[in-house]
């Protein structure tokens, strides 16, 4: 396993971050258990969750099932470096949404309660909220960090301007700010390249791409079709909207002798600022089959076809202006 800093700080983390969005909805605890515990085996350290995960409100589902995998004890807690995220509704009053700060003090202590840990490595904002001053949302972070109970903090879905922000107000105040920023990146959605990357690169961030293989379009999709796997009406649609990409995509894999969705993250571990895509895996075998990702060295005529494949963005003002 490849390792590296997120962002500007001495985190080491793993080149492919765990998502556990899967754990509960679609794979049984016992699976997902396995999951992790094959992610130790091949050194990935790095686990994403998020405190709606299970999409049943209020319940926590995923972030209660990585608390019991952490109860078993043999060194699972010590050897990860959790990530989970709050903003989301976890009940049906107020302040139960969002980065208030009486919502960060109880939304921590909830998931640090459903994990079953002492601290949390890396607490993220799931979405930026423009009712709360980023002097309210920081105060109440620093207290967390303060208490021992976060480490770092992050930013998912953020623009550009919302993490400069961010960054301006905690640099008044003397602290840290964000070290990460989750973002929905892939080679068929590039829009963070017009100004999230560059504020990620300014600040010191580490971008960690979420959904990389666009809900699995850049995973084979064509040929799971030709197999006789259905998809989804969603992503059916957007099939329809993006074939003749993925066609000339899956046909360039072929010539690289290499699988669709290993290309597609080996991609994002080419392009700056990313820290670790997020890897969804729904079994062990999904699991083992994304390591082939880290080995996959794209030369620059493989970046230029792809580039050419699926059309990226310079960066802003750039892109739309002289």
């Amino acid at each position: 396993m490849e390792y590296g800093h997120l962002g500007r700080t001495g985190l080491l983390v793993s080149k492919l971050c765990l998502g556990t969005m899967n754990f509960g909805p679609q794979t049984t605890e016992e699976d997902s258990y396995a999951i992790m515990d094959r992610a130790h085996e091949l050194g990935i350290n790095f686990f994403d969750t998020a405190n709606v995960y299970g999409w049943k409100k209020g319940e926590g589902i995923t972030e209660n099932i990585i608390g019991r995998w952490f109860a078993q004890g043999g060194g699972r807690r010590e050897r990860t470096v959790i990530a989970t995220k709050l903003y989301g509704s976890m009940g049906d009053w107020p302040n139960e949404e969002k980065l208030s700060a009486l919502n960060i003090r109880r939304a921590a202590e909830a998931s640090l309660r459903r994990m079953q840990t002492d601290y949390i490595d890396v607490y993220q904002a799931h979405h930026v909220d423009r009712d709360t001053p980023f002097d309210e949302f920081w105060e109440a972070m620093d207290i967390l960090k303060q208490q021992g109970k976060i480490l770092y903090v992050g930013s998912s879905n953020f623009a550009g301007w919302h993490i400069a922000k961010a960054q301006e107000s905690a640099r008044r105040r003397n602290t840290l700010g964000l070290v990460s920023e989750q973002s929905h990146y892939n080679l068929l959605v590039r829009a963070p390249e017009l100004e999230v990357i560059p504020a990620c690169e300014d600040y010191g961030l580490g971008l960690i791409p979420w959904s990389p293989l666009a809900g699995g379009l850049l995973g084979g999709i064509l040929r799971k079709i030709d197999k006789g796997r259905s998809a989804t009406d969603q992503i059916a649609a957007q099939l329809d909207k993006h074939r003749d990409k993925i066609e000339r995509y899956e046909a360039f894999c072929d010539e690289l002798g290499e699988d669709p969705a290993n290309v597609g993250l080996a991609w994002l571990l080419h392009q700056r600022a990313v820290t670790a895509p997020i890897i969804g895996p729904r079994t062990v075998e999904q699991l083992d089959g994304t390591i082939r990702a880290l080995e996959i060295e794209l030369n620059d005529k493989a970046l230029a076809r792809l580039d050419e494949i699926f059309p990226g963005f310079k960066t802003a003002p750039e892109d739309y202006a002289w």
